[in-house]
């Protein structure tokens, strides 16, 4: 766990370029029906160029990996999850479908500014097998947009895994589908959040970075959220993979750089 924490002092605004390989394929064959998005990626397929050569195959045999966005989300929350289960085997093989969701196909601007463009929305998702929620600074809106709440909640019905990070806390506790288990929200929100939603086991944010209870885990978000989503990839993977993606991440280095 150290290893990982020391992550959230190094990492850096060179992980973003992954959001790119989060893209699913548009083969026709392997994936649900077409969307807007997918139509304008459909353009690449077949196509030399570099962004041809970086968009990754809709499998149906391969577990489907959410990761909600909105605008004003904090984008190293969504890139975490992306850069760690986007990776592929030693051998280079693929292990999850990586796909991003919105309300609508607009891109969506995080709160440092990126633009990003939603793979799905909340009617033609794929059936996932984990949902990963992230957070932005003011979370008033998606606290207050019945639609996001909604798609948590129905989302969670087929979901094996339901992951907060940071105040994505605040919509495990409005759709009510952790009541009764512990949670953990970013550093100095746990006790709004406890008096917000007191059916969820808040767990003490000073002390505590990463809590696992059933299929819910959460932590304290920003590039924490690489804990989470590493903690679940050994879980859906193995404990060699999760090795191997932490030094595709150069964990090492991180934890005891040298510069001159």
């Amino acid at each position: 766990m150290e290893k990982l924490i020391n992550l959230t002092r190094a990492l850096g605004i060179g992980m973003l370029i992954v959001v790119a390989a989060a893209l699913p394929s548009c083969d026709s064959e392997t994936r649900p029906a077409q969307t807007p998005a997918d139509q304008s990626i459909e353009a690449t397929v077949g196509d030399p160029t570099t962004a041809g050569k970086h968009i990754k195959p809709f499998r149906e045999d391969l577990p489907t990996i959410g990761l909600l966005m909105y605008d004003g989300v904090l984008q190293s929350e969504v890139v975490a999850t992306s850069d760690v289960f986007g990776k592929p085997t030693e051998d280079g093989q693929q292990l999850f479908n990586v796909v991003t969701i919105a309300q609508s196909t607009e891109p969506i601007t995080t709160e440092e500014g990126l633009k990003l463009v939603p793979d799905y929305t909340f009617e033609d998702s794929p059936t996932l097998t984990a949902l990963f929620v992230p957070s932005a600074y003011d979370m008033y809106e998606q606290v207050h947009n019945e639609r996001i709440v909604e798609f948590i909640r129905d989302k969670n019905k087929e979901t094996t895994y339901t992951v907060s990070n940071c105040a994505g806390a605040q919509l495990i506790g409005a759709s009510h589908i952790a009541d009764g288990h512990k949670i953990v929200t970013w550093i100095g929100g746990g006790e709004q959040l406890q008096i917000d939603y007191p059916n969820l086991k808040v767990q003490d944010d000073s002390q505590v970075t990463y809590v696992e209870d059933g299929k819910f885990s959460s932590s304290n978000g920003n590039l924490t959220s690489y804990i989470s989503a590493l903690h679940l990839l050994e879980k859906m993977s193995s404990p060699d993979h999760r090795k191997f993606v932490e030094s595709y991440l150069y964990l090492e280095r991180l934890q005891d750089y040298k510069w001159n």
